[in-house]
C-alpha cells in the first residue's frame, strides 16, 4: 500500500468511526457492532457504492478514483468544506503530489510584508507553509515572549518551548489545532520530507501531539481566539485573522486583533513604546 493510499484509509476509517448510524440518518444494520460508528457496509450504502468497492478504498487496494466517489463519500460523511478538500488530496494521484511539492526556499511575499509594517499596532506574523516564521513585526515577540525571528519554526515553538505553554492560556486549544492543521498541510504535499520529518519528530517526543495526530482531525488556518498571559500586562485576549494572496496561498498572515476599548487594546499601545524605548 502506498502512503498515499494508507492516509486515505485511514482518515475514511477514523471519519467512519466519528459518525453513528443515528447522525448519518439511517437505521443501525442488525448484529453485533464492534465499532462505535458506521460499518463499512453502513457507509457504502449512504455513499451508493458496493461493499467491496468501499473496502479496497479503505484497505488501500484501489488505484483511480472518481470524483463523483469522492463527492459522494464526502456527502454520507458529513465532510466540512476542509475535510472535502484534504480528502481529495489524499486521493490525488502520486505524480500530482510531486509535481506540486515546492523545492525552492519560501521568501517573504512583498506585500503581505507592506501590509505587515501597516499594522505596527497589533502582532503580526508571516508564517510559510511549514509554519516557519518568514516574517513578524516588533510587537509579537513582546506579545508571546520569544524573539520568533524569520527562519525559526513557530510550530517547535508551540510545543517545544515551555514560553508557549505559560503564556497560551488555552494552549491545549490552539496546539490541537496546529497539529490539524500541519495534518492538511502534509496532504497538500506528502512528499515535503522536512516538513513529514517535523511532525514524525513532534508525534514521537509529546505524547499530545500523537494523540491528535491519531484523531486525523483537519483545518485549514481559521479565525481563532488566542488568549496570553503577559507578565507585566495581565490577560490579554487575541482574535486571530488570517490573511493569503491568491497567486502565493502557501504564506500566510496572522494577525493578532483586539476588540475596540477593550482592555488588550488599551495596553497593546503601551507594550509597544516598552518595545521601542527597548531598541537601540
Amino acid at each position: 500500500m502506498s502512503r498515499d493510499r494508507a492516509a486515505l484509509g485511514a482518515f475514511l476509517r477514523s471519519r467512519r468511526n466519528h459518525l453513528t448510524p443515528s447522525q448519518a440518518g439511517i437505521e443501525a444494520f442488525p448484529g453485533a457492532r464492534r465499532v462505535p460508528g458506521l460499518r463499512r457496509e453502513e457507509l457504502a450504502v449512504l455513499a451508493g457504492l458496493s461493499p467491496d468497492y468501499y473496502s479496497r478504498l479503505e484497505q488501500g487496494r484501489q488505484a483511480n478514483i472518481s470524483d463523483e466517489v469522492l463527492d459522494a463519500l464526502a456527502r454520507a460523511l458529513r465532510l466540512d468544506e476542509v475535510e472535502h478538500a484534504h480528502l481529495r488530496d489524499l486521493a490525488a494521484p502520486t505524480a500530482q503530489h510531486r509535481a506540486a511539492t515546492p523545492h525552492a526556499p519560501q521568501r517573504p511575499d512583498p506585500g503581505l510584508l507592506r501590509l505587515m509594517q501597516t499594522l505596527d499596532h497589533v502582532p503580526v506574523l508571516l508564517l510559510g507553509h511549514r509554519g516557519e516564521v518568514l516574517a513578524r513585526n516588533a510587537l509579537l515577540p513582546e506579545v508571546l515572549g520569544r524573539p520568533l525571528e524569520p527562519g525559526s519554526s513557530f510550530v517547535r515553538f508551540m510545543f517545544q518551548d515551555p514560553v508557549a505553554r505559560e503564556r497560551i492560556v488555552n494552549w491545549t486549544e490552539f496546539a490541537a489545532a496546529t497539529v490539524a492543521t500541519m495534518r492538511r498541510e502534509i496532504a497538500r504535499r506528502p512528499y515535503d520530507n522536512g516538513l513529514t520529518a517535523l511532525m514524525e519528530e513532534l508525534r514521537a517526543s509529546d505524547d499530545d501531539v500523537a494523540r491528535w495526530w491519531d484523531d486525523h482531525a483537519v483545518r485549514d488556518y481559521a479565525s481563532v481566539t488566542k488568549r496570553v498571559e503577559h507578565p507585566a500586562a495581565g490577560l490579554m485576549s487575541f482574535n486571530i485573522e488570517i490573511v493569503c494572496t491568491p497567486h502565493d496561498p502557501d504564506q500566510r498572515l496572522i494577525v493578532y486583533t483586539a476588540e475596540p476599548d477593550s482592555a488588550t487594546a488599551h495596553v497593546l499601545p503601551i507594550l509597544a513604546s516598552w518595545n521601542a524605548a527597548a531598541r537601540p
